[in-house]
């Protein structure tokens, strides 16, 4: 099995990197700056993503998390906060980068008749709209969006794609005040990844099971 995790220098997507390799299985991991044995991957570059498959270079992925993302707006208010270079900022790397992602990994894809998980949010929920956080909730509401549509169009060629809420987990992002540790998130995310599969592709998962109200 061959996983490939963008944004994994911290964060879930660390905790997700160090979990697989710890169980053996054959994970790379991107960051924006070289750093280890991360591979390079700016998911707002075209001739970054580009050269990301080039290095793969046609290698079959099994599971491929879209997890690369950005919280610009955190803790902004509405008279005079989300500037629009943030929402220009957030919606590159939140759903331009996942779409540019997938798109020039789909032949590696296709090989291995792999999955795609798009991390997304709870905060993506039209169900759930409490105010506030306007630019992360409306790209991670696109990222949902964005993969509900790849999973129609990929499940006939075998590809599954599920959209997950990770929990609100205690990182950089999440904050110290979260509900959950990383490891709790990633034990329930890969359980999640693994029951993925062409019956259940589009589904929107919270980490624990729980199905997400769109």
């Amino acid at each position: 099995m061959t996983i490939l995790i963008t944004g994994a220098s911290r964060g879930i997507g660390g905790a997700l990197l160090s979990h697989y390799r710890h169980k053996g299985t054959a994970a790379f991991g991107t960051t924006r700056r070289p750093e280890g044995d991360l591979l390079p991957l700016d998911v707002t570059q075209p001739d970054s993503v580009k050269e990301l498959a080039r290095r793969l270079n046609g290698l079959p992925l099994d599971l491929l998390v879209c997890n690369a993302g950005v919280y610009a707006d955190k803790g902004q208010g509405l008279e005079a906060g989300y500037a629009p270079h943030l929402w220009a900022q957030s919606f590159a790397v939140n759903v331009t980068g996942v779409f540019l992602t997938v798109q020039a990994l789909l032949p590696n894809l296709r090989a291995a008749k792999g999955k795609v998980a798009i991390i997304s949010s709870s905060m993506g929920s039209d169900a759930r709209a409490p105010g506030g956080s306007y630019i992360y909730r409306a790209s991670k509401a696109a990222a949902l969006n964005l993969g509900r549509n790849l999973a129609v169009d990929l499940k006939p060629e075998g590809v599954a794609v599920g959209i997950y809420h990770p929990g609100w987990v205690k990182t950089d992002m999440g904050g110290p005040q979260a509900e959950i540790s990383a490891a709790q998130s990633v034990a329930g995310l890969t359980d999640r990844f693994a029951a993925l599969s062409l019956e259940t592709t589009g589904c929107f998962e919270s980490y624990d099971g729980t199905t997400m109200p769109f």
